[in-house]
């Protein structure tokens, strides 16, 4: 009897049971109760469900690196992407743009002002002797052998003022790079026999140019930027907003130099002299001289293919992620990785190796007198070919600025004289680039630990229009080899 009445009474049952004496209206209150309470539930379930399958279903991001030795053109194909894939992110950073312009512009005229102050100096001090010191210095005899064989250059009052009145750009370009961000250091160029990316460090100095050196490379001096120039409250610290900020400020001052810096950009005598000197600005990113009297005022507002140009030079490795929102593979994450192009920063590449989708390696073709770049190129090439971490990488070759060796067989420039393995074929692009292409494959042929296929285009990534069909062709091989490793073809 008492074994019965225990079953009878399990606690559950009686949980669950009505409560004695309950009214009609009251058992109508409680099971709209019951019947909401487990709609939450079932609704809070089917979210945690939609989550766990939403995770499954995700898209693995896509991972490019950029690899190249600097002013390659790494940054700019970067770019080229997010104009092409990622507008409205694009869109939104375009602005922002203006002062790494305006950066970019000063320190164009602040290069030939610096010239010119060593050019007008020299020309004081010249030894009126035919033939130079024993102990003069390499540079002093370098001045005096060009003495010979050319005219000295006739400076006058005009260019001593031109640099007078030039003068306050030297404080604008300090400006601008306190709000940028403060300049980075890196170490010595090694030796051209040490251009694999693996090699240690040695010493460290200065660096010449302006640098960005952080995780996320542009958009990290952006974010400083508009945080100095964010309009302050009327309640902070009872300091008045002043009525214009600084870089309304810099934008006045540049229109007011615009005649001064379209007078010594046009000078006959000038650009003798950076002739003499080789120095070519015009073949060189960031360059905007020839655009003074659209960029040198108050009211800029850089284009796109502005911003393309412009050269914000980056140090180390930079992460973006962009979300396409064109393409075949709108709504997929891509990460590209913009990796330091000098020899120093190249021991920071190996971890970036794992796993990545593809690489994009840029060979710059247009050698300078500084340094033997294809060299360079071809030595770098050879690493990330043997490389093991990189053995299953699809390796896609941008030959890149293909105008600027266009412009320079133009101006007679042989080729076998910087490449003597070219020997005397024709010297004209279409042979050239051939022959380069064949040089690479050959390489990767010779050193790659597994035979593969690679592609190879001929670029100009500051031209966007050309840019963004390659890319359409580099997004398609990249999404069907990615597709392909995550076992969804």
């Amino acid at each position: 009897m008492g074994r019965g009445r225990f079953v009878d009474e399990d606690p559950l049952t009686l949980a669950l049971a009505p409560p004695a004496g309950e009214t009609p209206e009251q058992r109508q209150v409680r099971e709209a109760a019951e019947a909401e309470a487990k709609r939450r539930s079932d609704e809070i379930d089917e979210q945690i469900k939609r989550e766990k399958d939403g995770e499954k279903r995700k898209k693995k991001p896509v991972k490019l690196l950029l690899l190249g030795q600097s002013e390659s053109g790494k940054t700019a194909t970067l770019k080229n992407f997010q104009l092409t894939y990622a507008r409205r992110e694009w869109s939104e950073e375009r602005a922002s743009w203006r002062a790494v312009i305006w950066l970019n512009l000063v320190r164009n005229v602040n290069e030939i002002l610096d010239h010119l102050n060593q050019e007008m100096s020299e020309s004081s001090y010249l030894p009126s002797v035919a033939e130079p010191q024993s102990d003069a210095s390499s540079d002093e005899l370098h001045v005096v052998r060009k003495s010979r064989t050319l005219p000295p250059l006739q400076y006058n009052e005009r260019h001593r003022l031109l640099k007078l009145r030039l003068t306050p750009l030297a404080q604008v370009q300090a400006d601008l790079e306190v709000k940028l961000g403060a300049a980075a250091t890196e170490e010595y160029r090694t030796p051209v026999t040490k251009a694999a990316p693996f090699d240690p460090p040695s010493k460290r100095r200065a660096l010449p140019e302006f640098s960005i050196n952080s995780s996320n490379g542009w958009k990290s001096a952006f974010d400083k930027f508009r945080t100095l120039r964010a309009p302050r409250s009327g309640s902070e610290a009872g300091v008045p907003r002043p009525a214009k900020d600084s870089e309304d400020e810099i934008g006045e001052v540049l229109s007011g130099c615009r005649e001064d810096i379209k007078a010594i950009w046009d000078d006959e005598i000038v650009r003798e002299m950076l002739i003499r000197r080789k120095v070519r600005l015009e073949d060189r990113p960031g360059f905007f001289l020839n655009d003074i009297d659209r960029v040198a005022v108050p009211s800029y507002q850089p284009t796109d293919d502005d911003v393309i140009r412009a050269r914000l030079r980056t140090l180390g490795v930079q992460e973006y992620r962009f979300v396409f929102d064109h393409g075949r593979t709108a709504g997929q994450e891509w990460r590209l990785y913009d990796v330091g192009g000098t020899r120093s920063s190249r021991a920071a590449w190996y971890p970036y190796f794992d796993d990545a989708d593809a690489i994009i390696f840029l060979a710059y073709l247009a050698e300078d007198n500084r340094v033997n770049r294809l060299e360079d190129s071809y030595l770098l090439w050879r690493s990330v070919c043997s490389c093991k971490a990189l053995a299953r990488t699809q390796l896609i070759l941008f030959l890149n600025k293909c105008d600027l060796l266009q412009a320079k067989l133009q101006r007679g420039i042989r080729i076998r004289d910087s490449v003597p393995s070219f020997g005397d074929r024709k010297n004209d692009l279409a042979t050239a680039t051939k022959y380069f292409q064949q040089h690479f494959k050959e390489m990767l042929r010779q050193h790659s630990p597994v035979q593969r296929t690679f592609f190879v285009y001929l670029t100009s990534v500051i031209d966007t229009r050309s840019t963004a069909i390659t890319l359409g062709a580099v997004e398609e091989s990249i999404l069907r080899e990615h597709l392909r490793c995550a076992d969804l073809m």
